[in-house]
Order: structure tokens, then sequence, then C-alpha cells
């Protein structure tokens, strides 16, 4: 058997329309690990469908209780063949609340629909889409190879990454020496166009913050105290008008990155943020002057206001708010302490004169990022443009945030993410769907990835 063979394998399983059967099978799994009624769900998906099918391709699989949420448990299985080489590979089962109610008709969150050339259901994008191409082109390879592949594999499956991940940076810590490896491969987000494949490196960090004004227990009647009285709302506007402008302009100097990094700059020169059909079309002169937008989206820092509000909206009354509030996201690339946003921030606001602000840091995800010259880097861009004929896109970091930190950090792996799904697949959000064609192609390029990593006498980048 070569190399093509197992493309060709790999890709007759989507031909067959034996990986949508098996992608409907998992995606009937109510998997919402937000739900904490799912628990019993998120165990069945790994128990009844990810363990027997795992074991059939020769892993040695165990449900591991999760050290710091109970109700999220993850799956560890080995496949080893004393190679002295190894993968971790990862993935996560749970999704994202369904919300049934709002899907269009005719589709369903809990079972796959397939309209033209695109597939409906919860979760076929994020994520058990994206791990069951790995798993289905990896199980090509072993059969290609005639039962071997090289090396040996570790799989990680996570039930509760749409939930934040609680305890895998623990799982990672005291499993340390089991999930040991010399590369993590990992699928998750989206590509940076559906028709072009796509590497990155890390992800942006987020913090998650929220600003209160307090100024009284009651409102009062703005006729009567108007002009006397401190507004929560204009003070809190006036605070976030001196951490972020209005053409959207991060201010705070503490939360700046220092530049952009020439390595992350060269591989950014030709990546265009997508403008398919599905996506919003990009507001000009928005965000940090001077930068192209791929460098403005994976390359620096962004503030954003998620929500806000004093009083109420939908039935306003003449009086001044007693209180406003306003929630935040920072997202930021490596060089950003997340430990420290919140003291930077209320040293800001102090210098600024908005003392009265309270700031709440509620929930922080480390930036990452493998060195784009990393030996690994060039060795899976290669096998990808082998597999498909086009150059992959490289991007240093995601824009948004997957947990990526316990590999990078607590195993301190280097980290190479391939995704299988593009930016506007409706991941998180009523009509989620794949590109059949992207899932095609998703399954040649892994199995090439697979079939590269156990070329008999290639040595492994260093």
């Amino acid at each position: 058997m070569d190399r093509q063979t197992a493309l060709d394998r790999a890709t007759r399983q989507f031909d067959s329309g034996a990986f949508l059967a098996t992608l409907e099978r998992r995606v009937a799994f109510r998997t919402e690990s937000a739900d904490p009624g799912r628990a019993g769900d998120l165990r069945a998906y790994l128990t009844d469908e990810l363990v027997p099918d795992v074991e059939r391709l020769g892993f040695t699989a165990q449900v591991v209780a999760n050290p710091v949420s109970p109700g999220h448990p993850f799956l560890v299985a080995h496949r080893s063949e004393g190679a002295g080489r190894r993968v971790l590979t990862y993935g996560h089962g749970d999704v994202q609340p369904a919300h049934p109610e709002q899907w269009r008709a005719g589709l369903d969150p809990w079972r796959v629909v397939v309209e033209g050339d695109r597939w409906y259901g919860r979760g076929v994008a994020d994520n058990k889409g994206q791990h069951t191409v790995n798993l289905v082109a990896l199980e090509q390879v072993i059969a290609a190879r005639g039962g071997r592949l090289g090396y040996d594999v570790t799989l990680l499956l996570d039930m509760g990454e749409e939930s934040g991940s609680p305890g895998l940076a623990e799982l990672c810590a005291q499993h340390r020496d089991e999930l040991a490896a010399d590369l993590l491969i990992g699928s998750d987000g989206p590509r940076v166009a559906a028709d072009r494949p796509t590497v990155f490196l890390g992800t942006r960090g987020s913090v998650n913050v929220t600003f209160r004004v307090t100024a009284r227990e009651t409102a009062h009647h703005s006729g009567n105290w108007g002009g006397v009285l401190v507004n929560p709302a204009a003070v809190l506007a006036g605070a976030l008008a001196s951490l972020v402008d209005a053409r959207g302009r991060l201010l705070v100097a503490g939360l700046r990155p220092d530049g952009v990094p020439a390595p992350v700059r060269a591989a950014l020169r030709d990546i265009a943020v997508d403008q398919g059909p599905d996506s919003p079309q990009l507001d000009p002169g928005w965000g940090e002057p001077g930068l192209t937008p791929a460098e403005r989206l994976y390359a620096w820092n962004t503030l954003e206001v998620l929500a806000m509000t004093a009083g109420d909206p939908d039935a306003p009354v003449n009086a001044i708010p007693p209180t406003a509030r306003a929630h935040c996201q920072l997202r930021f690339v490596v060089g950003t302490d997340p430990a420290r946003v919140g003291e930077v921030l209320r040293a800001h606001l102090d210098a600024a004169g908005f003392g009265a602000v309270q700031v709440e840091v509620e929930h922080a995800m480390a930036a990452t990022r493998t060195d784009p010259e990393d030996p690994w880097v060039t060795w899976t861009l290669a096998s990808i443009e082998r597999s498909t004929g086009v150059v992959p896109a490289l991007l240093p970091n995601l824009g948004g945030s997957l947990p990526n930190e316990p590999f990078a950090h607590v195993l301190g792996l280097p980290t190479v993410w391939v995704p299988h799904s593009y930016p506007g697949c409706a991941q998180h959000a009523p009509d989620e769907h794949l590109p059949t064609a992207l899932v095609r192609e998703s399954l040649a390029l892994m199995a090439g990835l697979w079939w590269d990593l156990g070329e008999p006498g290639v040595p492994w980048p260093s």
C-alpha cells in the first residue's frame, strides 16, 4: 500500500456514505455540557460511541473522571506500537445548547439534515464532525499500512470544552507522563475560508470583565434631581470610552501589545479575513490603525463591549438609574499576562478619574502560540500541500480562544491545529452546518498527515 491508497480509502468513506452514517449517530447524542441534566448523555457519548470505536482501532480506552467538574468526563485512549514516538490528538464531544426552536423549518439540531452541498446539525462543525474526520482518516491509514502506523497515538476527548474545559489543565498535570508526546495535533475552530486548508498554532487568550457603577440603592426623578446626582450610566460610558475609542482602538497602555513579531507578520501577509456569503462585511477603519485586517484579528488585542445596561431599556422611566453595568471581553495575544488584567484596568481607571467603577474579572484563558518557524510547522504545511495541491494558510494563532494552554504550557508540546470547519458554519448558533466538499478534502489531508508521520526511516522534526 502507498500514500495515495490511504488518501483514496479516506475519501471513499465520504463517497460511500459511511462517514455520514457515523456522524449521524454521533450528532444524535444530546451532549449539551452547559445543561447539568445532560451528564448521562455526555458519558454515554464516550462509553457507548467512542470507546467501542477506538478499541476497534487498537486503542486501550478509559473514561477518566474530571478532577474539577464531575459531570464533564474525559476519554483517554492509547494506541501503542512501542515506537518511541507519540502524537497526542484532541477533540471534544460536547456541544453548545441546541435551542431547537431557533433553527429554521426543516432542520433539527439532533439529526443531520442534508441539503445540497451542506450538512446541518448541532456538532457537525463543533466538534463531532472534526474529531470524526481525524479518527476515520486514522483508521484508513492503519488499514493501508497493514495494521501498523509506525508511531504511538494518544487520544484525549473533552466533554466540557463548551463550558470552558473545566479540569483539563488539572488532568494534564495529573497525567503528565501518560499524555507525554512529541506533538499535539488538534482539530477545532474554522479555516480562514472554506476552500483553503488552514493550520493555526495557538489561540488568542480571553478575559471576561464586568464593569459596575453603583451610585445609590434606588432611582430618583430626573426632573427633581438631574444635575445634582451622579448618573451611573454616564460615568460608565465615560469609563468605557477611556478604555476603547469610538473607532475600536484599545487605549489601555498596559494591555496593548509591543508590536507584531516579524514571523507573525510574515505568516499573515497572504491571509485575508473571510468574506464569504455567510460572513459579515468588514468595517473599514475599525480597530488598530496601521495594521492589516488579518493583523488586527490575529495579532492584536481587542476589548469588546458584549452587553451593557442601566435602568430598563424596554420600559424606560424618567428617573436617574441607581446602577449601571457593562460586560466586556478582552481578546489578547501572547505577551499579555491574564493574571494582571484586573490590576491594569484598575490602575488605568483610577488614573482617568473613574475610581467609582468596579472591575470584576470573571474568566481567563491564556494566549498560546507555537513559533511559526518551528520545524513541525513546516512539516505540517508541506504534508497538507502534498495531499491537497493547495498552499495552506498559516495562522500564528486563532482569533478566538480554545483550551490550548494545557497542551502548550502544562505538557510543553508544540501545538498544531488543523481545523475542518469554516467561518460561516454557524457554530454556537442555529443552523450549524458543514460544506460537504470541505469534509471530503479534510479526510484526505488528515490521512496524508497520519501517513507521513509514519514514513519509515524519516526522522521526526526536532
